[in-house]
């Protein structure tokens, strides 16, 4: 498989869209998937993007985000003058307003009232911005500058008590400021008013939807194929399924989906693979138990990047022994999200933190396949919507996010077979009693952490010196940040004394209750 650099196909990407500038606004990618709901398509570039490059996107309209930068700041990012040439409709939320301000000849300040929270949004003229927005309404503030004076064209279309100028127009260029934010949940009309901005300013006419980009991917899957076979891992997750079941559905046999064991998944995990995908799903998955490799090269390694590597590169090692099977084989097949895509150029600022995806391990620097990423432009909740379509069953499609290197990045220390038959069963322990109360559905994670120490108990009548777990659930929107769960306490206790009851080795049960950040949700 080795030899030329790997070819990445694009997937699904239709030409209406509206492009959004990124400034490192932490609110960035909930933007995109505002738009997105109102089936409108969005895409995330960085705020340096060239006029040239714009032009070649042709975007039906343009979004500048907010960022945690002031306009007048020495590094503030600016994007270039020539923007406002290209004819496009322009909205600036937040920073974006004031750098619309800005190029403009206008002022911006530092407030001498910071509006920070919920605030109440006066609208004093009829806009194209506004159109069905009525009265007055609650918005979300987040900004130390205030824009003083205006830059030519512009006029105020609405007002806060603390902020005069709280949203801007110039109507016949079509640009448009809001001082607020319309994508956070806290700004009561916000969906109406970037509806408004998509629909009626930009001219936005297609739909975004769930079967449209059913459609278009299995065309797209079927025309850059040919007659060529396709490869794939899968590993029970919800972004590789839906990738295989995609494909599946798009060439049938010819897809070559691999299932690697490596001895270090959840209770079931494997059989849970062959039966919904092999047989519920009609995939061709072939069952790889490559678990004695995993476990014989992660002896005596404890630190959690050596883990990492040492995983990753054992994982490649066996699929690349795999797929090399396949002589038709000219594509690899990946479950690339888009948060993955804009997370490897990010910019300054909050959108900039990237998170840990756990991955098994990146892929071969050099492969004689093109990569094909049919999700590369769908957020998470978008694949799932997809692989709903597809029919896969909510036990693959509703499960937690899992790493990609299993559960010896919740073994702190090394990993060896008795912890983690110790950890396996303590695992499912927590996720079946989540089910049974009707939690899991309602947390974003859920997880189990071996601690290496060990302390005293009393298990009968003798003092015991076992093993101590640590338990983790967490609610989330996307695990960019992460609340811990309170989960009742009847709950827990049920729980603890399960796992102290039935899993040989463990006496004590804590809950994790770190939010992120200052902590990530894995442990390693």
């Amino acid at each position: 498989m080795r030899g030329r650099s790997l070819e990445t196909v694009q997937g699904v990407r239709p030409s209406e869209k509206i492009l959004i500038l990124d400034f490192g606004s932490q609110y960035t990618q909930l933007l995109a998937r505002r738009l997105r709901e109102l089936e409108v398509f969005s895409e995330i570039v960085p705020f340096s993007i060239s006029k040239e490059k714009i032009s070649e996107i042709a975007p039906k309209g343009i979004i500048l985000s907010g960022g945690p930068s002031g306009v007048m700041d020495k590094n503030a990012p600016k994007t270039s003058a020539d923007l406002f040439s290209l004819g496009i409709p322009v909205l600036g939320i937040c920073y974006g307003m004031q750098l619309l301000v800005h190029e403009h000849g206008g002022k911006v300040r530092p407030s001498n009232n910071r509006e920070y929270g919920e605030a109440e949004v006066r609208p004093l003229k009829e806009s194209a911005i506004f159109s069905g927005v009525s009265g007055l309404f609650r918005v979300w503030m987040s900004h130390g500058d205030s824009v003083e004076s205006l830059g030519n064209g512009f006029k105020i279309i609405a007002e806060t008590e603390d902020c005069p100028i709280a949203a801007i127009e110039d109507e016949k260029k079509k640009i448009y400021g809001l001082q607020f934010h319309p994508e956070v949940a806290h700004t009561s009309q916000g969906g109406k008013i970037l509806e408004n901005f998509a629909r009626n300013i930009c001219g936005i006419k297609s739909h975004w939807t769930v079967s449209y980009v059913l459609k278009e991917a299995i065309s797209q899957i079927q025309s850059q194929v040919g007659k060529s076979s396709v490869v794939c891992a899968v590993s029970g997750g919800v972004d590789s399924a839906v990738v295989a079941a995609l494909i599946n559905k798009a060439i049938g046999s010819r897809l070559h989906a691999f299932f690697v064991d490596t001895g270090l998944l959840r209770l079931g995990e494997r059989e849970r693979v062959e039966t919904v995908l092999g047989k519920s799903l009609g995939i061709n998955v072939k069952i790889i138990d490559a678990s004695k490799l995993f476990l014989k090269r992660l002896k005596g390694v404890s630190d959690p990047e050596k883990k990492r590597k040492v995983i990753g590169k054992t994982f490649i090692d066996v699929f690349e022994k795999e797929a090399r099977q396949i002589k038709s084989a000219a594509f690899l097949a990946q479950g690339t999200l888009y948060p993955d895509v804009i997370e490897s150029s990010p910019v300054s600022g909050p959108s900039s933190a990237i998170k840990s995806h756990h991955n098994v391990g990146g892929l071969p620097k050099k492969m004689s396949l093109k990569l094909i990423e049919p999700l590369r432009f769908l957020f998470k909740d978008e694949a799932r919507r997809l692989g709903a379509e597809l029919q896969i069953p909510d036990e693959i499609l509703l499960a937690h996010p899992f790493p990609g290197p299993g559960l010896a990045v919740r073994i702190i220390g090394e990993v060896n077979q008795d912890r983690l038959e110790v950890l396996r069963n303590t695992d499912a322990i927590f996720v079946d009693e989540l089910k049974k109360a009707g939690y899991y559905s309602q947390v974003w994670q859920a997880l189990a952490v071996l601690l290496p120490v060990r302390t005293v108990g009393v298990m009968g009548d003798s003092r015991s010196y076992q093993n101590a777990v640590v338990l983790r659930s967490v609610t989330s929107v996307d695990g960019m940040t992460a609340e811990w769960a309170r989960l009742p306490e009847n709950l827990l206790r049920r729980v603890s004394d399960r796992i102290t009851r039935e899993v040989k080795g463990i006496n004590r049960v804590v809950y994790d209750i770190t939010s992120k950040p200052p902590a990530t949700i894995e442990w390693e």
